[in-house]
């Protein structure tokens, strides 16, 4: 009985135990991100924003959560119930799954595996599914045609993702997310990678569904998309994984070209600064960029999003691959 207890349970309690540990402020965080975003726009366009619920609206996005839960859950009568109630779990769900390889500090994640970055590749691959079952299930015109976009949408945008993420890997010599970001003490891959950096951030916005590549939920098209057949708590699952999946591209691109928890100098007052909080302000900025990018770029048409993504942005990562594995084996830069 010992045994179990000590074998099983207790290594059991402290997994479950580091898993809430990352997933209640990531989920509480969302809430904030909302509240953010408001006030940023607000800003942006001269208006005031949340300023009522809560000490200076703080609370508004706690009380939109709270009204849509009260809300009735309709579905659709041609709708396939199953998968139309599957969706947003399957998109929300993965959304906190990739999670767990990202790296806080030096030892602090919850699963440090050594294909971390395959892992987030694959779980960001996995997203499409979650709005194409909703556009399928939904039997309506709007939905299905948001779901085509987005299918599209992805896949053509993660083809460049990965030649960017090759040239990272090429840099690094290895998978790990907590290796990534040790081999940027000292140069941030921001700067000798800047334009993949620059390609990543614009193909996480086309991943992520934000203007001005929120095709696949355009209000002035297709009257929100995918999700214009959901309401109460489908539709907060779905709202819950896309803010949620804004804050993990915001974290991979800050692991992957930023120096995750590293400080900007390793000297005083930088380095007294615990690598989570240096983290944390990172994807914060990342996040303001995304915010700032929605107040100020209209929404691209189809064709543009792309050419942009197979003209653009494919040959050019192709070719910084070729160019970064170029000066690693003519200047002997490859990793040991």
């Amino acid at each position: 009985m010992d045994s179990l207890w000590s074998g099983y349970v207790i290594p059991g309690l402290l997994i479950l135990a580091q898993i809430l540990a990352v997933l209640l402020p990531v989920m509480i965080a969302v809430a904030f991100v909302v509240y953010f975003e408001r006030k940023v726009l607000a800003w942006m366009a001269l208006r005031r924003g949340p300023n009522i619920v809560g000490p200076w609206g703080l609370m508004q996005s706690f009380a939109d959560f709270l009204k849509v839960f009260l809300k009735e859950t309709i579905i659709p009568t041609g709708a396939n119930k199953v998968v139309f109630l599957a969706a947003p779990l399957v998109t929300f769900i993965l959304s906190m799954v990739a999670w767990a390889v990202i790296p806080f500090g030096p030892g602090l994640v919850v699963a440090d595996i050594n294909v971390g970055i395959l892992f987030l590749f694959a779980i960001s691959s996995l997203g499409v599914y979650g709005i194409i079952m909703a556009g399928w299930a939904s039997n309506s015109r709007y939905p299905f045609l948001g779901a085509l976009r987005s299918s599209a949408q992805m896949v053509s945008y993660e083809v460049s993702m990965g030649f960017v993420i090759v040239t990272v890997l090429l840099c690094v010599g290895s998978l790990n997310l907590s290796a990534i970001v040790e081999a940027q003490r000292g140069l941030w891959f921001a700067i000798p990678l800047f334009p993949m950096f620059v390609i990543f951030f614009i193909s996480a916005l086309a991943e992520t569904n934000r203007h001005p590549f929120d095709l696949p939920e355009a209000e002035s098209e297709l009257v929100a998309g995918y999700m214009v057949e959901y309401s109460s708590v489908p539709f907060v699952l779905f709202f819950l994984g896309e803010y949620a999946n804004m804050m993990l591209m915001s974290a991979m691109t800050a692991v992957l070209f930023l120096g995750g928890w590293l400080p900007p100098l390793d000297i005083a007052p930088f380095n007294w600064i615990p690598g989570p909080i240096w983290l944390t302000a990172k994807i914060v900025l990342l996040l303001f960029v995304f915010i700032w990018v929605r107040a100020t770029f209209p929404r691209y048409r189809y064709d543009q999003l792309m050419r942009l993504g197979w003209k653009v942005f494919l040959p050019a990562s192709l070719l910084w691959v070729v160019i970064t594995a170029g000066a690693l084996v003519a200047f002997d830069w490859f990793p040991k």
